[in-house]
Order: structure tokens, then sequence, then C-alpha cells
């Protein structure tokens, strides 16, 4: 069984609010997950942008080490885990913002339980993370929304 990622701010396939995006306050939405496999020790979150203009898909968010009795995020929350590196160049959330012209993009939130808990710093790249945590998945789930740049 896959797990359910949802958020209240967010329906499945719909537009991301301004207040998540570079155009708004460039908050994390809150984010709830359900359906967790047994034996899950820790979490991760990746979200990026499978529709950018690059070689791979762009990273805005990479957080893990969050405690597997976590239930979801709070807006803006990271409290608890540890922030990796997203593509503008620093750590934590970065918020939607397809190039102008660009039209609508897919803004993929996956989550991750993980077997065992993560020896690691602050500071990985979703590479990294992706590295590290190999062979040690015990399953995912994902919510997709969209953005279109307004300006």
């Amino acid at each position: 069984m896959t797990i359910e990622v949802s958020s209240p701010a967010l329906e499945p396939g719909a537009t991301i609010p301004k207040k998540h995006t570079e155009e708004g306050q460039d908050v994390s939405p809150p984010l709830r997950w359900s359906s967790l496999p047994r034996g899950t020790k820790e979490m991760a979150i990746i979200c990026d942008d499978p529709d950018a203009p690059t070689q791979k898909p762009f990273v805005h968010w990479v957080l893990y080490k969050i405690p597997a009795d976590r239930k979801g995020l709070p807006e803006g929350g990271s409290e608890g885990a540890l922030e990796g590196l997203n593509d503008f160049g620093g750590k934590g959330y970065g918020g939607c913002m397809p190039p102008r012209g660009h039209g609508v993009h897919h803004y993929h939130f996956k989550v991750y339980a993980l077997d065992a808990e993560l020896d690691v710093p602050e500071g990985l790249s979703k590479d990294e993370l992706l590295a590290t945590m190999e062979g040690g998945v015990l399953n995912e789930g994902v919510l997709i929304g969209i953005y279109g740049r307004e300006s």
C-alpha cells in the first residue's frame, strides 16, 4: 500500500496556493501522511519540479530525519528534521516559480518511509539523500500540485 500524502492547503492535482510560492510568502505547505508501513524508523521528503527546463527535475525541498511518529508537518515547518540543499543554492523550502512564459509546472511532494534512522549531516543534496536511502525505502507516496507563474 502506498503512503497517503495530503495537504489541507492543496487538493491533489490542484493549483498550489500563492502563499506557498515565490510570488507569495514562500512557505512550505502543510503536509499530512498516513498508511506508513510497519517498521518505519524515519521519514524523508523531496519536492521537485520535473517540468523545469533543466536536465534533472529542479529541487525545491529536501527534508530528512523526520521522526517516524510524526503524522505530518505544519505550514512552514521542519522542526525535528534536517534540511538539505535545494537548487536555489540554499537549505530549506524554495517555493514554486516556473520561468516566465513556461506555463504550468507540476510539483511533486514525495514522502519516503525508511527502515532505519539515517546517520547523516544537515545539507545533503537530493542525489546524496537518495543514495543514502538506497535499499532502505519501505514505501513512498506523492502529492502533486501545479503552479503557473502570474508575471
